[in-house]
């Protein structure tokens, strides 16, 4: 049914409004040829480019470019790329998770893009693309994409960065996807910290063959490293890019003492800079494997900083996580040794790195899949409420920023759009209403006043808040169509208020599973996969509300019917929400302010 999506709505269309459509289409057309001609040659003003040939200075054991050398040339990159926007020096704060999905051999060419994608107060994040190609052949191959963040720093003035003002549709979806982002960040330690608290580890040491394990103790690295000039960028500060450069090295000589061959680092836990290092620092380097897995082995790293060799005190200036594989000749992943842990310490770091290998692809799964790959439902707990949670929004906000809506009907001011993408028909409603943006974002967040003003929702409970910013829903929705059976529904509500002005007040819904809630006889499980509120404020007392559904095969004939035969279905539900809005403009509860 889902591929029938574009026929299904042409022909209704086309049977309605033909004229008008024709017209909106053609005019659409001519606008876009406008865009693209005067957008032609655009580049974003911050973007920077570097293009390296790969030597043998550069590689490492195996003929490869090691990946400490990357990470130089892509903070250099970045660096100059937030410099660029900023207009004064920068340093690296922060370096999101890094997965590497090529290997770059000896004599091939790697280009680096960088740009940045959103500007806050004094940060900014900066989006990596690295690529590799090689000359004699032509191939191109993807190798990782990396977002970073910067901190302008003037030593005699405060700084305030001037806001990005994104073009396309690429550069729109990023900026606002940025401040969801930059949220995670600034959790990010609290986050690990409650999620390895909260997951429970199946100890399989006793299970485990002892004839095949390596004592911990025997990967352990320490080395130390005097900050040179050569070392420092222009501020006499450590290059972020050297010092994640050392860190894998020393973790690269861990992993091969476990492997006694040669790993390949395939993923970067974040990096996060807790504080500058300068030229005549030494920098002590701690690496050790805290867990062997089948295939896989994680090292953790860690850099402290002292100035004086009679310095007692530490500074501790960087932890990280890295992941690394031993691949054959077919370039497939061997299998590893196990690791016994040393009591204490060691058992600690031995049972995290099985929390966070648990948490890692959770991660990977929720955060980095396309959003046609991932479920509809996708099971709800602990250790992935955060990246759900995040996932939610982050669709929702890339749903909005797409630049291809169409204007199908307008009636009273309510604006009816929709559009065709991939797999999926969605549509958004939009309408003025006199009520306060923040009021407005109070009684819509809280879906279990929805039944008063949509019908749908028969009957709606909150069976979990979460944390003040989302909580899930059991809901009962009446029956579409020729389908005998209502539909329930379990829903992840997020709702985050704006990060900057101009942003929107958002309320993100998507359907979970939790296994107090199966399905049952009685109902037939409904699903979204991407819906909610935007609200945007328009002046005193005006807000632009605007609602967005992803629609599913289950809701497709309904919503092209509504859509294609002009149905007032849509209309009277909208107007009733405005309804609710104005009559409950003053009513601020202590429960909806608590939510």
């Amino acid at each position: 049914m889902i591929q029938n999506v574009g026929n299904h709505l042409r022909k209704g269309l086309a049977s309605v409004f033909p004229s008008r459509q024709s017209r909106k289409s053609a005019s659409r057309t001519d606008f876009k040829d406008r865009a693209m001609a005067n957008d032609e040659g655009y580049r974003n003003p911050t973007e920077v480019q570097m293009s390296q040939l790969v030597l043998p200075c550069h590689t490492n054991q195996r003929g490869e470019l090691s990946i400490g050398q990357l990470l130089k040339w892509i903070d250099t990159t970045a660096c100059l790329s937030a410099e660029r926007h900023a207009g004064c020096p920068c340093v690296t704060a922060s370096m999101d998770d890094i997965y590497f999905e090529h290997t770059i051999s000896i004599g091939q060419v790697v280009n680096i893009k960088a740009k940045v994608n959103r500007a806050f107060n004094s940060s900014m994040e900066v989006g990596i693309q690295v690529s590799s190609e090689d000359l004699c052949s032509e191939k191109r191959w993807n190798v990782c994409k990396a977002l970073a963040t910067f901190v302008a720093h003037r030593e005699l003035s405060k700084v305030k960065l001037k806001q990005i003002t994104p073009r396309t549709e690429e550069e729109k979806t990023e900026h606002s996807v940025a401040a969801e982002r930059r949220r995670m960040r600034l959790v990010y330690a609290d986050t690990i910290k409650d999620l390895l608290a909260n997951y429970v580890i199946q100890d399989d040491l006793e299970s485990r063959d002892c004839s095949y394990m390596v004592p911990a103790e025997k990967t352990r690295v320490e080395s130390v490293e005097l900050v040179l000039p050569p070392h420092a960028n222009h501020q006499g500060n450590t290059f972020g890019g050297q010092i994640m450069a050392w860190m894998e090295n020393v973790a690269t000589i861990a992993a091969s003492r476990l492997c006694r061959a040669h790993p390949t680092l395939k993923a970067i836990e974040m990096f996060h800079f807790r504080g500058p290092s300068q030229v005549g620092d030494r920098l002590v380097l701690k690496a050790i494997v805290n867990n062997a897995f089948k295939h896989s082995m994680e090292v953790g790293v860690c850099v402290e900083a002292y100035r004086q060799e009679a310095e007692t005190h530490r500074r501790h200036i960087n932890s990280a996580f890295m992941t690394f594989v031993v691949l054959d000749a077919d370039d497939q992943p061997q299998r590893l040794p196990w690791i016994r842990p040393q009591p204490g310490d060691g058992e600690r770091r031995y049972r995290e790195a099985s929390a966070r290998r648990k948490i890692r692809l959770d991660r990977k799964y929720i955060v980095s899949c396309k959003q046609t790959e991932v479920p509809l439902s996708v099971p709800w707990d602990p250790s992935n409420q955060v990246y759900l949670s995040y996932n939610n929004v982050s669709s929702l906000k890339m749903l909005v920023a797409k630049d291809n809506w169409v204007l199908s009907s307008e009636l009273n001011q309510v604006l009816l759009y929709t559009l065709e993408d991939d797999k999926y028909l969605s549509f958004h409603m939009e309408m003025l209403v006199h009520v306060d943006a923040a009021h407005a974002f109070l009684l819509l967040s809280d879906l279990r006043r929805r039944p008063e003003w949509d019908k749908h929702y028969q009957s709606v409970e909150l069976v979990h808040q979460v944390d003040e910013d989302d909580a899930i829903y059991y809901v009962i929705s009446s029956a579409l169509g020729n389908d005998p059976k209502p539909q329930d529904f379990v829903i992840l509500a997020s709702r985050r208020k704006p990060c900057d002005n101009g942003d929107p007040y958002v309320i993100a819904l998507r359907s979970v599973t939790l296994p107090t809630h199966p399905e049952t006889p009685k109902y037939r499980r409904g699903e979204t996969l991407c819906s909610g509120f935007c609200l945007w404020r328009e002046g005193d007392q005006m807000t632009k509300v605007s609602y967005y559904n992803q629609a599913t095969s289950g809701f497709l004939t309904y919503v092209t019917t509504n859509v294609a035969g002009l149905s007032s279905e849509f209309y009277n539900t909208f107007k009733a929400c405005e309804k609710f809005l104005l009559d409950n403009r003053n009513d601020l509860a202590p429960s909806l302010q608590t939510l």
